[in-house]
This record gives C-alpha cells, structure tokens and sequence, in this order.
C-alpha cells in the first residue's frame, strides 16, 4: 500500500473493533480514505455500519484499535476531530415547534459557530438545500425530503471537512433521494470529504468508492466500475410469464451461476464463456411451456455485484493491505 502524507488523508484507522457483551460489531477494522472522496459503506441490516460510522465521528469508543481523522486519534484526541466533522444520524433530531430557521440558529449556536456568522451560512445553506420558500415553516410541517435536507443543512453549520451521513435517505421518496444527492455532488465539488452508509444501490453508483461490509468486516473495497468487473459472469436479462414459477427451469441449467427477480422480469447470471446461453435459457423456457419475451445480454449493477460477491468474500480480512483501494 502507498503511504499517504497526513494532509491527503482524510481517515485511517486501524485495527477498530467494537463489541457489546458477547456480539462483536464491528471487527478488526482497518481502513484509508483519501481527503475529498465520496466514500459508501453498503451491507445488510447489522453489517455494523452505524457502530463503524459512530467510532469514527467519536459518538462511540472503540473497544480496540484507534482512527486517525485528519491526523487526530479519536481514541485519545476526540476534541481536536469533532470540529472538523459533521455527522448526521439515522435518528438525527430536529426540533418540530421550531421553524426551519430557528432549528439553523440553535444547531449553529450549539456548534460554536460564531454570531457574526450564523446568518451569512444559513442563508447559504437554505439557498443550497432549496428551504429558502420554508425558512418560517415549522419542522413538524415539513416532508420527508424536507426534513432531511434540513437535517443535513443542520449538520454542515458548523462548515466540517469531513461529513459523516448513516443511511440518510432511508424512508425517503425517490425524488427527494435525488435531489438529495444533488446537494451531496456540491458538497463533493467543494472539496468535502463524504463518508456515507447507504442501503441503496443506485446511491453507492455515485461514490467514488465503495466498500462491502458484513458480519463486523469490511470484504471488498473498489470503485464502483471495479465492484461490477468483479462479478464472475455476465447478466441475461429475461421477460417471460410467470418468472417465479420459471426461476426453478433456469437454476437447473448447467450455465446458470445465479439469478435475481428484477420487477416482472429475471436477470440471470451466466459464466462469461457460456456463447449459446441465451439460446439456453429460452430453449429451456418454451419446452417447460413458459410465454418468454426478450432473452437479452443486460449491463452488470451493484445489486448483482452485491447478492454475487458478498456470499463468497467474507473470507477476506479487514485491512487496506489485503483489500487495496483502487491505486494504492
């Protein structure tokens, strides 16, 4: 692995392990994240994410190991690193009698923003969330969407380097999700260091980099591209009459390496020499009396990388000299 000077470094930790009672959380981890990158942290409920997410905003110890946050120890220096981070909970909490400005007025004051300056950024930040129209609106009255750019809004008062986001989206209408990553992509141009925990595929293709997490570990760590390239075959995307009845005549196939339901049609993942399997599958199809509409090659998407690599990666170890990032 390439060393990396302090200033390029946004987070680098080592060894960080988390248990409750007899349940080890979050296990051995070791992980860098360059200065200015969109980082996503997916993996199922459980994973460890959250606890991960919490010891490195200094919410929570570590019950071993230690984070260096733009060179400070979380374990032994965490009021040197909590000026320089904003983090934003799955449950974080607005005040719903205050309105969209006086919940910006009292995070900024409980932050230590100077009063010289509270009302130039949060008429920035209204500006940049797209709240100005509901600057006086009660938070009890705003939606989902709303409440959640507030929320992120509240979080970066205090202007942090480093942003720490648990599942931010979660519950949220699809529009709003993108118009959410919209002000993520702003933050990002602005040289701000995102570290995201998502349960979204879609939200993880907009990372510069990902990592899959399970069982307290960290498995594999690439770009998105790379997580794709991963995937040991190629996807056939399948139409046909009832898909649920049709996924027992594909997985008996000798091509067929594994298959996912995707709305009314089935994608299929095949071994990348397999030239006739699409010929195969439709074959298979019609003899077993199945309508079938289109048999056609398909793109690769996180959401087969992940049902694909996850199940075999968790022998890995969770350390940036067993899983590289992409360039080191």
């Amino acid at each position: 692995m390439t060393d990396r000077t302090p200033l390029e470094t946004a987070i680098e930790a080592r060894g960080l392990t988390r248990t409750f009672r007899e349940v080890t959380a979050v296990d051995n981890v070791s992980i860098t994240i360059p200065r200015g990158e969109v980082f996503g942290l997916v993996g199922p409920d459980g994973a460890g994410k959250s606890t991960l997410i919490r010891m490195l905003a200094t919410v929570l110890a570590p019950t071993s190991g230690d984070a260096l946050v733009f060179g400070h120890s979380v374990v032994s220096d965490p009021h040197a690193v909590k000026p320089r981070i904003g983090y934003m909970s799955q449950a974080f909490s607005l005040y719903g009698d205050l309105s969209v400005q006086e919940n910006l007025d009292f995070f900024a004051e409980l932050r230590g923003v100077p009063r010289s300056d509270m009302a130039a950024r949060s008429k920035r930040l209204l500006e940049f969330s797209g709240l100005t129209e509901f600057r006086t609106r009660q938070a009890q009255f705003l939606s989902g969407g709303m409440k959640q750019k507030l929320a992120l809004a509240a979080t970066l008062i205090s202007e942090p380097d480093l942003l720490f986001l648990d599942e931010p989206t979660t519950g949220v209408d699809p529009v709003s999700r993108r118009e959410f990553w919209r002000i993520i992509s702003g933050l990002h141009r602005q040289g701000i260091t995102v570290f995201v925990a998502t349960p979204y595929m879609d939200e993880a293709d907009r990372c510069d980099e990902i990592a899959f997490m399970t069982q307290g570990r960290i498995i594999l760590r690439d770009t998105p591209a790379g997580m794709k390239e991963r995937v040991p075959g190629r996807v056939i995307e399948v139409a046909v009459s009832d898909h649920r009845e049709a996924m027992a005549v594909l997985r008996a196939l000798p091509c067929v390496h594994s298959l996912e339901v995707s709305g009314e049609m089935l994608r299929v993942l095949v071994a990348k020499d397999a030239g006739e399997c699409e010929c195969e599958l439709r074959d298979a199809l019609t003899a077993a009396g199945f309508a079938v509409g289109h048999v056609t090659p398909a793109a690769t998407d996180l959401e087969m990388a992940f049902a694909t690599l996850i199940p075999t990666a968790g022998a890995g170890e969770s350390s940036d000299e067993q899983i590289p990032a992409v360039g080191e």
